[in-house]
Parts: C-alpha cells; structure tokens; sequence
C-alpha cells in the first residue's frame, strides 16, 4: 500500500473536534441508568439520521461490502462490551484502559494489515499519547472498578483496534468516504436494537420512547464523531488517526469532573500531559 501522507493541521483540529463529541457522548451513556439499552438507543438514532444520507450518495461498491458487514458485527460487539465496561468500572478507569490500548493495536496490527510503517516520531506520539491514557485508569491507590470491568475494557480495545482498521481498509477502498460511513452506520442500528428487543421487550421500546432525545443526540454525536475519524484515515496514517482519536480521554476527564464529579488528582494531570505533548509530537 502506499504511504500516507502525514497529519496535516485541518485533519489534526477534525479529529480532536471527533474527540471532544466521542467523550461527550460516552459521558452521557456513563451518566445513565441503563447504559445498554442507551448504547442500542443511539446506534438506532444515528441510523435513522443517516437514512437520508444513504439515499443521497452513490451506492458502495461490491468490494466493500465485506468490510461493511464485518464492522456492523464488530461494532456490535463493541458496544456490548463497552456496556459492560460501564457496568463494573467508572469512566475514569473503564474509559482511559479502552482507548489507551487500542492504539497501540491499531499501530501494531496496521503494519501487518494495511503495510504502514509509522515513522520515530509517530511511534513516540502513539506511545505518549498511550501511555498518558492508560495512566489515568491506575494512578489512584484505590481504584473504583474491577478486575472484570478492566477486562472487557481489554476486549473493548481489541475490538476497537480491528473495526479501525476494518474501516480504515473499506473506506480506502470505496470511492467515496462519506457514503461508506453512511451506510456503515445505517446499517448498525436495526441488529443491536432488535437484540435488545428480543431480550428487553416491551420495556426496552419504553426506554426509547422516554429517551429519543437523548438517542438522537448521541447518535449524531457518535456518527460525526467516527465520520470524521474514517474520513481523516483515509488522508493519513492511521496509528497517528488513532492515537490523536484517543485525545477524547481528556475531554471524557474533564467533562465526568464537571458533571459525574469524577475528581482529577494532580497525578491524573500528569497523564493529561503526556496526552497533549503526544498530540505535539504527532503533528510535528
């Protein structure tokens, strides 16, 4: 595969704006009751607000149907492991393991899928940017979660790493970024709102009904989020996409002290700067 071209500044001010919405939508799930049925709520919303898109732009290719359909399963499987993360850990610890992981994946798993070899600098700025994250989730004594919520915080990475890149490969592929990522995300909500249907029933139609606001809302914050994600990964490396992605940790940190009073210790903001001069390094 070619090489990819390095972060330029309007593809490193896009992704951190998807940061700040993909912290603020993961806030609001962290926030509720019922993070499940919230999750199914918006990947339902953001599947509605894209009908008109994927009725506006050119069909994806045949090719590409693959990767469409494999992210729909692995998406799945994201969101149910991130409901479960959020079940048995707090965002301060469940978020910083699932974000500060994957790109480390991303970054290993892109050389031996999409042949990118990252430069020196976009390996410090991956592993700043990593460590600084991960070192969120333990630089308290006593944590607030669980050996179980750190695991499928795990598997929450591992699933992020391969539908990255799954989506990284299709969107290249297909002609057109914008009509992958729409019917990347119309496809998405139909499966996981019928799974939580056939378990919920009734109770989970009542769930939607009383929060539509709210799944509208996320969703259109997790569709342009992720959009602009796939978009910027067609226009560079995607370890660096990845990494800089991953910025949404500080937002998330930020946002739960001020709304969840999550409470940021000055070992915490350490972490936030390895972040930030990661970020530097990146676009250096």
């Amino acid at each position: 595969m070619t090489a990819m071209p390095s972060l330029s500044w309007p593809v490193t001010i896009a992704v951190l704006f998807a940061a700040l919405l993909h912290a603020a939508w993961n806030v609001s799930v962290k926030g509720s009751k019922d993070p499940a049925a919230d999750l199914a709520g918006l990947t339902f919303g953001a599947s509605l607000l894209t009908l008109p898109i994927v009725l506006w732009v050119p069909f994806p290719k045949m090719e590409v149907w693959p990767y469409l359909l494999a992210s729909n399963v692995i998406h799945i499987a994201y969101y149910s492991s991130l409901a479960a993360t959020y079940r048995y850990a707090d965002i301060s610890v469940g978020y910083p393991i699932m974000r500060g992981s994957a790109p480390l994946l991303v970054t290993l798993f892109g050389i031996l899928a999409l042949r990118e070899h990252p430069s020196a600098s976009t390996w410090l700025g991956v592993l700043l940017i990593s460590g600084g994250v991960l070192s969120l989730a333990f630089v308290q004594g006593k944590q607030t979660g669980s050996w179980r919520g750190a695991g499928f915080a795990l598997a929450n990475a591992t699933t992020i790493a391969t539908y990255t890149l799954v989506d990284a490969a299709g969107a290249r592929m297909n002609d057109q970024t914008l009509s992958y990522v729409a019917w990347m995300f119309f496809l998405e909500g139909v499966p996981f709102a019928a799974f939580m249907y056939w378990r919920r029933g009734s109770e989970f139609l009542q769930h939607l009904r009383s929060r539509w606001h709210i799944g509208l809302a996320a969703g259109f914050s997790s569709a342009l989020a992720y959009g602009i994600a796939v978009w910027a990964m067609t226009r560079a490396p995607v370890g660096a996409v990845a990494a800089l992605r991953e910025t949404s940790v500080v937002f998330a940190m930020l946002l739960a002290s001020a709304l969840l009073n999550d409470r940021l210790s000055l070992r915490r903001w350490c972490g936030v700067v390895a972040v930030f001069v990661g970020a530097v390094v990146l676009r250096v």
